[in-house]
C-alpha cells in the first residue's frame, strides 16, 4: 500500500515527495499526462489521472491508502476536490490529508478560499481519517517576482501594511510528510503561519537586504496591479487574486491565539523565518 500524492508536480507536493522518499515510503505521483508521469523523480511511480474526469480516477486510486490532496487552482477547484474524495472513499482509502488555507473571519469573499471550503466538508462527511492543512501565503510565492526584483528593484506584490504572517513550503511539506506517516493528528486543522508578520515593505527590505541592492515597493494600488497582472494571468485570475490583496490590505492575515504551539505539534520544529528564507534564494540567485 503506497502514498499517492496529487499536485506532487508542484511546490508543496514536490518537497512532501522528497520528504516521504527520504522516509523510506512508497510514493505513487498522479499526473494528467504519460509524458510528465515519466519525468517524475526516481523512486516515484506514476499513475495518469485528472480531477475533473471522475472515472479516471478510480484507477490511480487502487492500492492506495493515503492520499496528499492539493488541488489546483481553477474555477472549478470546489468540484475537483469533491471527486477526488469520492473517488478515495470508494477506493477504500483510510487517510486524506487536504491542503487547504488559513481562513480568518469573511475570508470566503476570496473565491479560491471559498472553493475549499466544500472540499474540507466533503472530507469530514466521509468517514476516512482526516488532516487538514491551512497555510498562510507561501514565501516561495516570490520566486514569480525574481525578475522584477532584480532588473527593475521593484517588489510588486502588494501585502499592505498589516501583516502577513507567510510560511514557508517547506514547513507546510514538513507537516504533510508528519501527518501522512504518524498517528495522532486525525481530525484535526492546523493553521500553519511563519513566524513573522510582514508588510509589503517589509519584504521589499528584506530581499533589498540580502541582495544587496534596494529593493521598493511597490504600493498597494490594486488597479495598477490588477493592469500589471492581466499581462500574465488570465481575467478570472486577476479578479480572485485582487479580492485576496485587499483583504490583506485591510485586515492583514494573522495568527490565532494557539496556532503557534498548534502548528509546532505536527511541524516537530519552530517555523523558518522569512529572512533566512531570503538570505538562503539571494545567494542562489547572486
Amino acid at each position: 500500500m503506497s502514498i499517492l500524492v496529487i499536485g506532487g508536480t508542484g511546490t508543496v507536493g514536490g518537497q512532501t515527495v522528497q520528504n516521504l522518499l527520504e522516509k523510506g515510503e512508497k510514493v505513487c505521483v498522479m499526473t494528467r499526462s504519460a509524458e510528465k508521469s515519466a519525468s517524475l523523480p526516481a523512486g516515484v511511480s506514476g499513475v495518469v489521472g485528472n480531477l475533473s474526469d471522475p472515472p479516471t480516477l478510480m484507477k490511480a486510486f487502487s492500492g492506495i491508502e493515503k492520499v496528499f490532496l492539493i488541488t489546483p487552482l481553477h474555477p472549478d477547484e470546489a468540484i475537483q476536490g469533491q471527486n477526488a474524495v469520492r473517488a478515495a472513499k470508494k477506493a477504500g482509502v483510510k487517510k486524506i490529508v487536504y491542503l487547504s488555507v488559513v481562513m480568518p473571519p469573511d475570508s470566503d469573499v476570496i473565491p479560491h478560499f471559498a472553493s475549499k471550503v466544500p472540499v474540507e466538508n466533503a472530507i469530514k462527511g466521509s468517514g476516512m481519517a482526516y488532516t487538514i492543512l491551512r497555510p498562510n501565503n507561501f514565501f516561495q510565492n516570490d520566486y514569480w517576482y525574481k525578475d522584477v526584483m532584480l532588473e527593475y528593484g521593484l517588489y510588486p506584490q502588494p501585502l499592505g501594511a498589516k501583516g502577513i504572517y507567510r510560511v514557508d513550503i517547506r514547513d507546510v511539506a514538513d507537516a504533510a510528510t508528519n501527518a501522512l506517516v504518524e498517528s495522532g493528528f486525525e481530525g484535526k486543522t492546523f493553521n500553519l503561519h511563519g513566524p513573522d508578520g510582514l508588510t509589503g515593505k517589509d519584504c521589499a527590505l528584506i530581499w533589498g537586504k540580502h541582495l544587496g541592492t534596494e529593493i521598493n515597493y511597490m504600493g498597494d494600488d490594486l488597479d495598477k496591479w490588477s493592469e500589471s497582472a492581466s499581462a500574465s494571468l488570465p481575467a478570472w485570475m486577476v479578479h480572485d487574486f485582487r479580492i485576496m490583496y485587499d483583504f490583506f490590505q485591510k485586515k492583514g492575515f494573522k495568527p490565532e491565539a494557539n496556532d503557534a504551539s498548534d502548528a509546532e505539534k505536527i511541524l516537530h520544529h519552530k517555523p523558518r523565518s522569512f529572512d533566512s528564507f531570503c538570505a538562503e534564494i539571494a545567494a542562489v540567485w547572486k
